[in-house]
């Protein structure tokens, strides 16, 4: 199998954990993607936006919620020149109003993943994947977009055995 890139979307600031709010330093996605790095090879790319939602969390999801909306590509912050040499994507976010956020959008139309492999990772609060796999699909035509896995971002720091399995389901293991 060819190289890995995981590439990722999270935030940090005050989130939402099984309804109660605090503020975390490193958000549920990070930390899922940081426990895939110690299994398996691969790159990382932390998808950043030039300008940031506000870490009040309940402005982030309108700011979220509007961007969907305006169907918006954020700017980022910078990306990888190229996907050449990567045959795996494992895309990893959060769910944002029932899909990925819109910068990872953004990420999805920058680059031509035809003939590649993405595998979906989804954090969430109950939510699952929402329509994320198939808008993937639509983002990234070509691509082979396999099932994603669905992580409860409040257990994210204790789901290395689930992501074990995954990774190892997807021939990434």
């Amino acid at each position: 199998m060819g190289k890995t890139l995981i590439a990722f979307f999270s935030r940090a600031d005050e989130n939402y954990f099984g309804g109660v709010m605090r503020y975390v330093k490193v958000g549920n996605t990070e930390i899922v993607c940081r426990i895939m790095e110690e299994l398996i090879p691969a790159d990382s790319f932390k998808i950043e936006m030039k300008v940031p939602y506000s870490a009040e969390y309940m402005t982030c999801t309108e700011q979220a919620k509007e961007d969907l909306r305006k169907n918006a590509r954020p700017e980022l912050r910078s990306c990888p020149e190229n996907m050449n040499g990567y045959d795996t994507v494992v895309l990893a976010y959060p769910n944002y109003w029932g899909t990925m956020p819109m910068a990872v959008a953004t990420f999805l139309e920058k680059y031509d993943f035809s003939r590649k492999t993405i595998l979906p990772l989804c954090t969430n609060e109950g939510s699952g994947m929402g329509s994320s796999e198939r808008d993937i699909r639509k983002y990234a035509p070509g691509a082979d977009v396999k099932k994603g896995l669905p992580i409860i971002g409040s257990d994210a720091a204790d789901s290395k055995e689930l992501v074990r399995s995954w990774l190892f389901a997807n021939g990434l293991l």
